[in-house]
């Protein structure tokens, strides 16, 4: 509180204080607040309660694989799935309704997805490299050799071949049904949509009946393991990519995504791109070139 005059006190917290007569008056004013375009997230339990159910998952794996009873750890699946639905609905209610992601944000947004598929870009590449070391310097054990001695590998020209070219027609699909989302055009864009899934779902049945007939496993020498490694790796984030497109879907109906502001649906489509160059990178290197 500071004086102005013998009359008049100017509060710094949003009032004056007037003396008429020797009586007292107070009176409030507002100041303009002005908004900050970054997001100050309130407090929210959904990350402590997710590690919960993550330390469960995670311990259920470990039991299934270990072959011990797991019936008292049930609890973590729908514990996560419910935890899972409340974060992703708050982050819907702060991006769509409460108008949270402002540009700044979504700028933040973007540099931490590409931070993101860029680590994702290094977990693939020391898988390549384990398999590029392996084929170029074959030890005695597997024959001095690529592939070793009485493997028989795919043949590229069939389901790998078929598969390569259904990823490539998911992303000119999803593209296509981008464009007509920024073009106001929803219903054409959800048909190309459609499209897109079901082109993804083609892949993950393809990818599985490959798994079926093959001739060897995991578990045959270094390059089982490479090949079911790089190709496993690469099919769960094809499901995850379709779980995610199918996410942005749904909103999309809901009339949650506009023309102009899509940014889940964006980074949705980048990471499908993503796991189609990665695709690419396999068919011609394991499947041709290593082959």
């Amino acid at each position: 509180m500071k004086s102005v005059s013998n009359k008049f006190l100017v509060s710094a917290k949003g009032c004056a204080v007037y003396f008429f007569s020797g009586k007292q008056s107070v009176v409030y004013y507002s100041t303009p607040v002005v908004r900050t375009p970054y997001h100050v997230v309130d407090p929210s339990p959904w990350p402590m309660i997710m590690g919960a159910n993550l330390w469960g998952v995670a311990a259920m794996f470990i039991c299934w694989v270990n072959e011990i009873s797991l019936d008292s750890l049930y609890w973590g699946i729908p514990l996560f799935v419910l935890t899972f639905y409340s974060w992703v609905r708050d982050i819907i209610n702060e991006a769509t309704f409460q108008g949270f992601h402002t540009e700044k944000v979504q700028s933040g947004l973007t540099l931490g997805f590409i931070l993101f598929l860029i680590s994702e870009l290094m977990l693939f590449f020391s898988f390549f490299w384990a398999f590029f070391h392996s084929a170029l310097s074959s030890s005695v054990e597997i024959g001095c050799c690529w592939p070793p001695v009485g493997l028989e590998c795919l043949d590229w020209s069939k389901v790998p071949l078929h598969n390569t070219a259904l990823l490539v027609a998911s992303s000119a699909s999803i593209t296509l049904s981008h464009n007509y989302l920024q073009w106001g055009d929803i219903w054409v864009a959800a048909a190309t949509y459609i499209a897109t899934l079901g082109l993804s779902v083609m892949f993950i049945k393809n990818q599985y009946e490959e798994y079926a007939w093959s001739s060897f496993s995991i578990s045959d020498g270094v390059y089982g393991s490479c090949f079911f490694m790089l190709t496993g790796l690469h099919g769960l984030h094809v499901i995850g990519g379709t779980c995610g497109l199918v996410f942005c879907f749904v909103r999309m109906m809901l009339l949650q995504f506009s023309s102009e502001h899509h940014v889940a649906l964006t980074l949705a489509i980048w990471y499908w791109h993503f796991v189609d160059i990665v695709w690419l990178g396999l068919f011609f290197i394991i499947y041709i070139w290593g082959s």
